[in-house]
C-alpha cells in the first residue's frame, strides 16, 4: 500500500515502515522555541536533569512574541533564554530578527523531507516546503533538546484538491479562510492536511506559507505540500543543506479527499470570534473598523506588504483607523525599504513596528480598546486574542486589510484592483 507525505517522512525519520495511527520514535532535524514557551522548556530541561543540548546547531530560540520586552518580568525570561542558548551553543534570534516561522525557512533551517518541531502551534507553516513540521508543548521540546528525538502518532491525512485559478483580488489567505469555513475548526484534528491542485501550484512559495500556516486552525497537525520547482528554487536560494523531496504515492490511502473549484471564490473574511466563521467579504462590507494590522507569521512577508502597498499607493489611511505594519523579519523589513514598499506604507499613514508577533498575540504594539473592530492578516480571532476580550477581530488578506484601512470600513479589495 502506498504512503502519504506524512507517512513517508515519519517512516524515513524513524526507520520504521510506518502508516497512519502507528507510533514511531523519530530523529528530529530541527527544534525551535519562542519566548512564550522556551522558558518553560528550559525549566523542564533542568527537571529532566538535561546536561547538554543534543546537536545544538539544529536548535534555536527566537525572541519574537514580546520583542522588545514590554515588562520587567518578560526581560528576565529573555535573559534566561540568552544565557541558556549561550551555555549550550544554540542558535539565538534576538529582538528585531523577526517571527520564528519566517526565520526558520528564511535562514535555511528547514526544507523538503525534513522533520521539524517547534514550541508554537504555527510551526506547521514549513509544510509549504514539504517538511513535516508541527507544534509541540514545552516539555516535549525539552525532551527533544536532550535526545534529538521525539515520539509521534502518524496522522491520517485529508487531501485538499483545489482546482481552477484564483480570481483577481483573491489570494491564498482568502482560500485558506474559505477551506477552514468548510471543514470547521476541528474538522481535521490531529490529521495531516495535504494541499494540492492547480490553484495551489499557481501560488508563490510565500503565498503557500499562508495556507500551511493556518492548517492548525482546522485542527491539523501539519499542512503539507509537494516540493515542485518553485519550492526547490526557493530552498536553494535560502539554504546550503541537501534536502530530499517527498511526494505521496498514487495509491496512498487518505481519510478523506475534498475537492474544490476556486475559480469563482470571493475575498473571504473570518468574523469574530472563530476562525471558521468565514463569509464572503460582501456579507460584512461596510462594518466600521478602528484598527488594521498587516503582518504576523501568516502575512508579514514581502509579497504581502507589496500587495498592500499597491492599494495604498497615492492614498491615505482613513483618519479613524490606526494602521499597524509588522514585517515578518529584519530581512523583510530591509527588502521592503529597498523596494520602496515601506516608504509607500509609511506615507499612507502606517505605523511600522519591530518585526515580531506583538500586535497578533496582544503582548504590546496595538492592543485595541473596548468595542473596537480590528481587521488583521493574523491567523486567530478568538475573544481576547489581542489582549482585550471586549474587542472584535476580523481576519482577512493583506489586500482586504489595506482596502479597509483606506475606507475606514471592511471593504472588498477588488474596488482598488
Amino acid at each position: 500500500m502506498g504512503k502519504t507525505i506524512a507517512e513517508k517522512i515519519l517512516s524515513n525519520k524513524s526507520g520504521q515502515n510506518a502508516y497512519a495511527n502507528d507510533i514511531v520514535v523519530a530523529d528530529v532535524d530541527f527544534r525551535m522555541g519562542q519566548d512564550g514557551t522556551s522558558p518553560l522548556a528550559i525549566r523542564a530541561f533542568e527537571a529532566m536533569n538535561g546536561e547538554r543540548v543534543y546537536n545544538p546547531e539544529s536548535a534555536a530560540f527566537v525572541i519574537d512574541h514580546s520583542a522588545p520586552s514590554p515588562l520587567e518580568g518578560v526581560s528576565a525570561l529573555h535573559s534566561l533564554m540568552r544565557q541558556f542558548s549561550k551555555e549550550n551553543n544554540m542558535i539565538l534570534y534576538d529582538i528585531g530578527e523577526g517571527v520564528c516561522h519566517q526565520l526558520l525557512p528564511e535562514k535555511g533551517h528547514v526544507g523538503p523531507g525534513s522533520l521539524v518541531i517547534g514550541a508554537d502551534s504555527h510551526t506547521c507553516t514549513y509544510g509549504a516546503l514539504n517538511a513535516f513540521a508541527t507544534g509541540v508543548g514545552s516539555t516535549d521540546l525539552a525532551a527533544a533538546l536532550i535526545s534529538g528525538k521525539m515520539w509521534f502518532k502518524v496522522p491520517e491525512t485529508i487531501k485538499f484538491v483545489c482546482h481552477g485559478t484564483l480570481p483577481a483580488g483573491v489570494y491564498s489567505k482568502d482560500l485558506i479562510l474559505y477551506l477552514i469555513s468548510q471543514v470547521t475548526a476541528d474538522g481535521a484534528t490531529y490529521m495531516a492536511a495535504e494541499y494540492t491542485g492547480e490553484a495551489i501550484q499557481a501560488l508563490s512559495v510565500e503565498a503557500r506559507f499562508t495556507i500551511s500556516n493556518m492548517a492548525i486552525e482546522m485542527g491539523a497537525k501539519v499542512g503539507l505540500m509537494e516540493a515542485d520547482d518553485k519550492v526547490m528554487e526557493w530552498v536553494r536560494a535560502h539554504s546550503n543543506h541537501k534536502f530530499e523531496a517527498v511526494s505521496p504515492d498514487p495509491d496512498a490511502e487518505y481519510a478523506a479527499i475534498k475537492e474544490y473549484d476556486v475559480s469563482q471564490l470571493d475575498p473571504y473574511i473570518a468574523k469574530p470570534h472563530r476562525v471558521d466563521n468565514g463569509v464572503p467579504v460582501g456579507e460584512v462590507a461596510g462594518t466600521p473598523i478602528q484598527q488594521a494590522v498587516l503582518g504576523t507569521c501568516t502575512n508579514g512577508r514581502l509579497e504581502d506588504l507589496t500587495i498592500a502597498a499597491r492599494i495604498l499607493k497615492g492614498r491615505k489611511v482613513h483618519p479613524d483607523v490606526r494602521f499597524i505594519v509588522a514585517p515578518a523579519s529584519r530581512q523583510v523589513y530591509l527588502d521592503a525599504m529597498e523596494t520602496g514598499v515601506l516608504k509607500t506604507l509609511v506615507e499612507a499613514g502606517a505605523a511600522v513596528v519591530t518585526p515580531g508577533c506583538g500586535p497578533c498575540v496582544g503582548t504590546h504594539n496595538g492592543i485595541p480598546s473596548d468595542g473596537e473592530n480590528v481587521i488583521s492578516t493574523a491567523n486567530r480571532n478568538f475573544k481576547g486574542r489581542m489582549a482585550n476580550n471586549k474587542a472584535f477581530i476580523y481576519l482577512a488578506s493583506p489586500a482586504t486589510v489595506a482596502a479597509s484601512a483606506v475606507k475606514g470600513e471592511i471593504t472588498d479589495p477588488r474596488e482598488f484592483i
